[in-house]
């Protein structure tokens, strides 16, 4: 039995999987502030042409530039690794197979769309980088990119994540990028927020609001927004992870999955480890594919799929997605990076469709499944990460339970390395859970009040 399954180099998927071209119901187009659909030079001041280009294609497949594989080849392929020792913990007559996106260097799998991104910005002429993130794992991917292809790179990071994962910011510090804590004095969002919520634990709509400004306010036009999530182009550029993954999986003899989990929060870990298997799902296959979110953070489970902006200050165009309202501020939860108000509009597509079957847990039950991982597998996961390994456990548990052999496979998003406190908060016992109260989600969704609609349209046929 292995519990390595490893690719070659010259094993590495050339091309990215573009979920657009295959839905059976095409995602509705972005608006821009006058409600007709934006054209792409409308985000000619935020995005170098050639990412508005990716973002807006609807073609199948992109080749994947040389020089890009060629800085992905410092650790793609990535492991597909086999939980035997959860298995046999567990009593289960599932395998289950996770995709190890944590041996990157910044240890997660946001590298993956943070180096094209940053090639794609260099080849535009593009100086200078500015980005927002969560719990610091967008904005560390984006720094080392930055630091390999000689950009300049500025983090806005939510504030509450800033204090609680110090050694985030100084990874993007060795690899020269300035982060700072979002809110800010820095920018008009910032100060306007800092005016009316002085002790805010920020957002990433916040955060986002502020990157976006300083890029869009350099007047010599060398300075460019990146996304970490949400957007076409980010979910693109992660499908190398699933496509990995079926090479591997068929490497080790399964002829088919069952069930297919990742975390979600804006949705690029997600698509990254599903959106090749959703694409089987559309022509037949039999699946079970789950994007799992924090029940702090409901955005698929109870959010309505509307048009929403992504940003707390309205700077973005409005996107059709589930969303709780772009004024959403979630409660300080550790998984700082499945904290956004919305997620991905073909993620909120493929759940239009049935495709999706999306599942929230409270951040005890994470914690708890992450330390009997970490006490079978060993690895200490990203409290992110926890949420598919919550959810991979209750399928394994299910399968015992109904006597079935099942493969499940999941996305290891991240370690957990540098999300050590949260560890020691949990096993103090100061960790509680933070459902999100119905009063608070309707409070949150009157910021949706006046925008467009998005009709919910689906073939009907999942």
């Amino acid at each position: 039995m292995s519990t390595k399954i490893l690719l070659d180099e010259d094993e590495i998927p050339r091309q990215w999987y573009n979920l657009a071209a295959d839905l059976p119901t095409p995602m509705q187009p972005p608006l821009g502030p006058d409600g007709n659909p934006i054209r792409p030079e409308d985000l000619a001041p935020v995005f170098p042409m050639n990412l508005i280009e990716q973002e807006v294609s609807q073609e199948r497949w992109i080749d994947i530039p040389e020089e890009v594989l060629e800085i992905l080849y410092r650790w793609r392929p990535s492991p597909l690794r086999r939980a035997v020792h959860l298995e046999k913990f567990l009593g289960t007559p599932a395998r289950i197979y996770y995709k190890d996106e944590g041996v990157s260097p910044p240890g997660s799998h946001k590298p993956n769309t943070a180096v094209a991104q940053a090639w794609y910005n260099k080849q535009f002429g593009i100086k200078k980088i500015t980005t927002e993130t969560g719990a610091g794992q967008w904005g560390s991917a984006l720094a080392f990119a930055c630091a390999l292809l000689g950009l300049e790179c500025k983090v806005y990071m939510v504030r509450i994540s800033f204090d609680q994962k110090p050694f985030r910011k100084l990874m993007m510090n060795v690899w020269g990028a300035t982060c700072v804590a979002s809110p800010s004095p820095e920018t008009q969002a910032g100060r306007d927020i800092l005016a009316k919520m002085p002790d805010t634990p920020g957002s990433l709509g916040i955060a986002i609001s502020e990157a976006i400004e300083e890029a869009v306010s350099d007047a010599s036009g060398q300075t460019r927004y990146a996304l970490g999530s949400v957007l076409n182009h980010v979910m693109l550029h992660q499908t190398i992870i699933g496509l990995e993954a079926k090479k591997q999986l068929s490497k080790a003899g399964e002829k088919k999955v069952d069930v297919v989990i990742g975390c979600a929060g804006g949705g690029s870990n997600f698509a990254g480890i599903a959106f090749p298997f959703v694409a089987d799902k559309i022509n037949g296959a039999q699946i079970e594919i789950y994007p799992v979110e924090p029940s702090s953070c409901p955005t698929l489970t109870r959010a309505p799929f509307t048009y929403d902006h992504g940003d707390v200050a309205k700077m973005t165009p409005l996107l059709p997605m589930y969303t709780l309202g772009h004024g959403f501020v979630s409660p300080p939860i550790h998984a700082g990076g499945l904290r956004y108000h919305g997620i991905a509009p073909l993620v909120s597509q493929a759940a239009v469709e049935g495709l999706l079957t999306p599942k929230a847990y409270g951040q005890l039950q994470c914690y708890q499944s992450a330390l009997i991982w970490a006490k079978t597998e060993g690895f200490i996961p990203a409290p992110e990460t926890s949420h598919a390994i919550a959810a991979a456990i209750d399928e394994a548990n299910k399968a015992k339970e109904e006597g079935k052999e099942k493969v499940i496979l999941f996305g290891w998003s991240g370690h957990g390395l540098m999300d050590l406190m949260g560890y020691a908060n949990f096993m103090d016992g100061k960790l509680i859970d933070f459902p999100l109260p119905e009063e608070d989600l309707k409070a949150s969704l009157k910021s949706l009040e006046g925008l467009p609609k998005a009709p919910v349209v689906k073939s009907g046929r999942w």
